[in-house]
């Protein structure tokens, strides 16, 4: 159903949304038009919060103790419609209550500061102070990969700051956005303040990110639909999060046992449809056969196949198509010279772990954002040599590296053009406390609760 000016609207034209592991149907999203999408635009824009910090507090927390009474229900819904394993689900589910309740805590939070003005000969002793407000109507444009935990990533901050949001979820994904925003509204959140289109990206996306009432557009996904966006958007702010071909270097010095343990969790987690996943390990040569035949034990401990069934470490892709695609870069990859070290057959939408080594450096399978369970070996000389690799290319949204000498660890945080660099850990890292957020084209702005707000409030200055 869409949401518009307060009101649950039923279309006659639906969005079919199938479970991806056996293409049964698990429900219908209404196909909103441009015209209804524009519209929707109008009413939000027209909306004005008059919710105080405490109230929006207190939504926040109820949708957070909603969420985490309702667990199962909601990791249920995300299992069915994106193949995502129940056991990743329910810790999505839980992510998202987190957030929640960070997010709460941060609406308290949004302060401004006072600022002196007789520091010039000219200038008279004022009052200056800053307040931090709502930027206005927030567009949350969100992907399919994480369908509840990427809403609130987008909404929870939007809602924290008191502006009024759009919301478009992935049109292979929007049952549990939907479900999410009825859980808002059953809180207290006034059903005005959110609203909610779905359908084709070509027409409404289109048509929100053209619209004159949005304020700011948040977006997670693709590199060449972020760079359209941008190109139509004109000057409002954006907030892009646009993947990357995350990095884990493993230096000759590393813990190979537990760099491999990590690699495999980044490459694998989520079918390795994942943005801040690990997809290109960058090993020392002189440790890269040790470390390949680790990776490869730890591969062989996961098991794939059916995402409802607990056994189940891996689920599937979000369509056959999807995973196809990732089979053929990995079978031309091995085609140019890559060893296939293991890598199970791939059955409908289901495909197991990818585990490659002698892979090259400008292979696509690294070069480009392979959004599957592939772990590519790079092998490299040093760390210098990683890094001038890596600053090279186009990605920058979070890298690891594995090392036990301070010196090359700080050589690396210094040096590594990336929005973070995580030492002895992947790049999967996440916490709701620090920023989010990556460089050159993987994306502009920064997420994170309260780095979240601030993209969405702008400083208003008065001086007295």
């Amino acid at each position: 159903m869409l949401l518009i000016d307060g009101e649950w609207i039923e279309t006659e034209q639906k969005i079919v949304v199938r479970n991806p592991f056996d293409n049964e149907i698990v429900g219908y999203a209404s196909r909103a038009t441009r015209e209804q999408t524009l519209s929707a635009a109008r009413h939000a824009k027209a909306y004005v919060s008059t919710l105080t910090a405490y109230d929006r507090s207190e939504i926040l927390l109820g949708t957070a103790a909603q969420i985490e009474r309702e667990e199962d229900e909601f990791a249920a819904q995300i299992v069915a419609e994106c193949g995502t394993c129940v056991t990743e689900a329910r810790k999505e589910v839980r992510r998202a209550v987190t957030l929640l309740r960070v997010c709460a805590e941060e609406a308290k939070r949004i302060t401004g500061e006072a600022i002196p003005t007789d520091v010039t000969a000219e200038r008279k002793r004022n009052l200056a102070v800053t307040l931090r407000v709502p930027i206005g109507l927030v567009c949350a444009i969100t992907p399919f990969n994480r369908p509840l935990n990427q809403v609130v990533v987008k909404l929870a901050p939007a809602i924290a700051a008191n502006n009024s949001v759009i919301l478009k979820p992935s049109e292979k994904t929007p049952l549990s956005a939907v479900k999410f925003v009825r859980c808002l509204i059953a809180n207290g959140l006034p059903a005005k303040m959110v609203s909610v289109v779905t359908g084709d990206p070509g027409e409404v996306g289109e048509a929100l990110v053209t619209a004159p009432e949005v304020d700011m557009i948040t977006f997670t996904g693709s590199r060449a639909v972020g760079e359209r966006i941008a190109k139509g958007a004109g000057m409002i702010r954006t907030a892009f999060e646009l993947g990357d071909s995350g990095a884990l270097i493993v230096l000759d010095d590393a813990d190979l046992e537990l760099a491999a343990g990590v690699a495999a969790k980044g490459a694998f987690a989520t079918a390795g449809q994942s943005c801040r996943g690990v997809k290109r390990l960058l090993v020392h040569q002189g440790v890269a056969d040790r470390f390949a035949a680790l990776l490869v034990e730890e591969a062989k401990k996961l098991t794939f196949g059916d995402p409802a069934s607990a056994r189940n470490d891996l689920g599937c892709m979000i369509d056959e198509a999807a995973a196809q695609a990732v089979e053929k870069r990995v079978s031309e990859a091995v085609g140019s010279g890559s060893k296939l070290l293991y890598g199970p057959a791939r059955v409908g939408a289901v495909l197991g772990p990818q585990v490659l080594d002698f892979v090259a450096k400008d292979s696509p399978l690294v070069t480009e954002e392979t959004f599957g369970p592939c772990a590519p070996i790079v092998r490299i000389g040093d760390l210098d040599e990683a890094v001038a690799y890596l600053n090279d290319g186009e990605y920058g949204l979070q890298t690891g590296v594995f090392t036990a000498d301070l010196r090359l660890a700080f050589q690396a945080a210094r040096e590594i053009r990336s929005g973070a660099v995580i030492v002895n850990d992947g790049p999967q890292f996440e916490s709701p406390f620090i920023p989010f957020g990556g460089v050159k084209k993987s994306g502009l702005g920064r997420e994170g609760a309260r780095f979240a707000i601030e993209e969405m409030t702008t400083i208003k200055t008065i001086v007295f």
